[in-house]
Order: C-alpha cells, then sequence, then structure tokens
C-alpha cells in the first residue's frame, strides 16, 4: 500500500491540490496543436506555442513561468520570494525550471522579438513598396485599429500600459505585441500573445469577413493594372537596386532621430533586410539570419510564451477581455484601412481596390495573398498582390514606430 501510494502521489493528479482548472488549459493547448497541425494556421509558431501551454500546466511539472511582481518578485517552490533580477541565470534554471530560464534570458529581456525582425527583414522585399509608394499610407491608416481600442480598454479599466499592450493586437505583429507588452505590462504577456498569434493564423477568415461587411463587389473589381495603365507613373525609379539598399539605412536613420524607442525593432527589421539586397557579399550572413538564428528564436519564443499560459495567468476576465479587445482591434485596423481607401478614391482619379487598405496589418505576406484571393474571385484576371503588399509592408513599419510611440509615452 505504501509503495501504491508513493506512486498515486508522484502523478499529476495528486498535486492538483483539488483544483482541476490545469484541465482547460490542456484543452486550450489541443486546440492550438489542433489549428497549427491540421488546419496549418501559422504551424511555425502555433504548433510551440500550443506545446508551451501543455507542458506549462500539468501539476507538478515545473515548467510553467513563474510571473514576476511588479517589484520584480518571483515565488521559489519552498514558499519564499526572491527578486528576479538579482538571480544569476544559473539559479533560475535550478530552482525554476528551464521555461524561466529561456522566458528570463531571452524573452524578458526584449531579445527574442527584434531578433525575429532581422529574420523578417531578410525575408521580405520592400521592392513592391518602393515601386508603389504612394500606397505605403494605407500601411499607416491601419494602425487606427491600435489607438481605438487602446481609448476603449482605457474606458473598461486597464490601466494606460495595459490599454496600449493591447491595442498593439491590433497591428498583427506578434514580435511587436510582445515587445510592447514586455515593456509595459509583462504579467499580460500569455495572453496578449496567444491573441496576437491567433488572429494572425485567422487572417484568412478575418478579413474576409471585414471586407465583405464593408466593400460592395464594384470596389472589389478595381483593376489596379488598368488604372496603371489609364494613369501612368510619371515618376520612374531607374536604379531599383541602389535604392532597394538606401532604403532600410534611411529608414533607420530617420526612426532613430524621431522615434529612438522603436529602433531596437525597425532598426533589426532594416538589418536584416540589408543583409539580403547586399546579395553575395552578405549571403553567409543572410543564410544564418533567415534559417538557424531564425528558427531558434521563433522555438525560444513559441515553448516560452505558451508556458506563460498557466491556469492562474490565464483563466480570468482580464484574459477575456483581452481576446474580445484583440479581436477588436484586428477588425477595425483591417476597417480602418478599407475606408481609408474609400475617402482617398473620392478625391482621385486613379482608384484604388479596398483590398490594399485591408492589407495595412504587418501579417506579411499573408494578409496580401487572402486579399488577392479575394479579388481574383470576382474577375480571375484581377491580381493585386503586389498592390497589397506595398499597403502590407508599410504596416510592419507602422506598427513597429507605433510600439515605440506607446513605450516612449507610457513606460
Amino acid at each position: 500500500m505504501d509503495i501504491l501510494t508513493k506512486l498515486y502521489e508522484m502523478t499529476a493528479f495528486a498535486q492538483t491540490g483539488g483544483d482541476w482548472a490545469f484541465l482547460i488549459m490542456i484543452l486550450l493547448a489541443f486546440v492550438l496543436l489542433y489549428l497549427g497541425i491540421v488546419k496549418k494556421y501559422e504551424p511555425l509558431l502555433l504548433i510551440p506555442i500550443g506545446f508551451g501551454v501543455l507542458l506549462a500546466n500539468f501539476p507538478g511539472g515545473g515548467m510553467g513561468v513563474a510571473q514576476a511582481t511588479s517589484e520584480g518578485l518571483v515565488q521559489l517552490p519552498d514558499g519564499s520570494w526572491e527578486n528576479i533580477w538579482d538571480m544569476p541565470l544559473h539559479k533560475i534554471a535550478h530552482e525554476l525550471g528551464l521555461m524561466n530560464f529561456i522566458y528570463y534570458m531571452c524573452i524578458k529581456t526584449g531579445f527574442i522579438p527584434p531578433i525575429i525582425f532581422m529574420g523578417v527583414g531578410a525575408l521580405t522585399d520592400f521592392g513592391p513598396m518602393l515601386r508603389n509608394l504612394r500606397l505605403s499610407i494605407f500601411g499607416a491608416g491601419a494602425q487606427f485599429g491600435i489607438f481605438a481600442v487602446l481609448l476603449a480598454s482605457l474606458a473598461m479599466g486597464f490601466t494606460p500600459q495595459e490599454a496600449a499592450s493591447l491595442g498593439i493586437i491590433g497591428g498583427a505583429d506578434g514580435p511587436t505585441a510582445i515587445f510592447t507588452t514586455i515593456k509595459l505590462a509583462p504579467h499580460l504577456l500569455g495572453p496578449i500573445a496567444i491573441a496576437a498569434y491567433s488572429y494572425m493564423a485567422l487572417v484568412p477568415v478575418i478579413i474576409p469577413l471585414v471586407v465583405k461587411a464593408l466593400c460592395s463587389k464594384k470596389e472589389l473589381m478595381i483593376n489596379m493594372k488598368q488604372q496603371d495603365k489609364l494613369y501612368p507613373n510619371k515618376t520612374e525609379i531607374k536604379n531599383m537596386r541602389i535604392l532597394k539598399i538606401l532604403f532600410p539605412i534611411s529608414v533607420t536613420t530617420i526612426v532613430a532621430l524621431l522615434v529612438p524607442t522603436a529602433v531596437s525593432l525597425v532598426g533589426m527589421l532594416m538589418f536584416g533586410n540589408l543583409l539580403k539586397e547586399l546579395g553575395a557579399m552578405t549571403s553567409r550572413l543572410f543564410d544564418t539570419a533567415t534559417n538557424a538564428i531564425m528558427n531558434t528564436a521563433t522555438i525560444f519564443l513559441g515553448l516560452s510564451v505558451g508556458a506563460t499560459m498557466t491556469a492562474q495567468a490565464f483563466l480570468n476576465l482580464t484574459t477575456i477581455g483581452i481576446v474580445v479587445g484583440g479581436f477588436l482591434a484586428f477588425a477595425l485596423s483591417i476597417a480602418a484601412g478599407i475606408f481609408m481607401v474609400k475617402i482617398f478614391n473620392l478625391f482621385v482619379k486613379k482608384k484604388v481596390n479596398p483590398l490594399v487598405g485591408a492589407t495595412g496589418l504587418s501579417a506579411v505576406p499573408m494578409a496580401s495573398r487572402v486579399a488577392n484571393d479575394i479579388a481574383t474571385k470576382y474577375d480571375p484576371k484581377n491580381h493585386v498582390l503586389n498592390y497589397c503588399m506595398a499597403s502590407n509592408i508599410s504596416g510592419v513599419i507602422g506598427s513597429a514606430v507605433a510600439a515605440g510611440v506607446l513605450i516612449s509615452f507610457l513606460q
């Protein structure tokens, strides 16, 4: 009987303390894994996050992230409290486990999001935006959702820092949302990261819903190539390669001067892109940034963010508010971009398809592909991908700058 008792005490069931909320979180982990594996929604992110949620919620496993208080205090397994910033990394690993080691070393320090931005920059071609600079303004317009939800969140009782972290979900950029939340409201990192990446994964569902509600068939059939033939651009780019090399250097300089708090994101994004555009002379660096470093950072980010989602941290009214608010921020950003195009079309001869405004998000290139699929359903010859990419890419820069502004004001 002693052996049987010890075998039972060894299991997770004996360590629940009568609280079975962890089963809800395990179910949520299964849902995220299902979306990533079966539905193939952002599998590179949802699979690590879902597995991180799974690991964190088994009682006695010690894989959940111990969130520090506003004073930096964390509770150790023996019940004592210690300042996390006074603990060396080896002690964090020994006392709090693997996930806390990764989280406090890579995530809480703000190290991983800029590294991911470097990889994103290296994988991004700014050519479509540079060829259609007038369309990049719609990437800025789509940031409306961030500030609209920020104001609504303040009215609901969130602190300014929490409201800013919630609103940034509207930028549809997971690393930016994580970076902003780390700086302003780290106790909300788990639910905000899940909301941000879940809605990014649901771009193929959300964009068509908003577009269908706000756009007419006539608007969606506006053919951008025909508009270019009717009203050709007067400015011709003679040397695109030189422009592509100068662009990341210029953007970094301008952003560093105007919004220094955004440099860690925008600067790394542009550095990655510069590695791409320099070609053979930086090909080894480009390969490392887009493969080894990017993949490693994604694994650490997904697992540790998922591990922050323990039952205690996730199952509360605040989290429900974040999930609802995040959806509103996302939908409002899409809607704002569409309305901006509608207003723009009232004053110009060269019309713009509203789908260009709908893609002013940071979900590159998924948002553009979804918009192109919508356009070709109405007219198989109406390919708007390159035009949507102009707005889509500028949305990446816009959301990072918006994050920098919020951090500057509220940190």
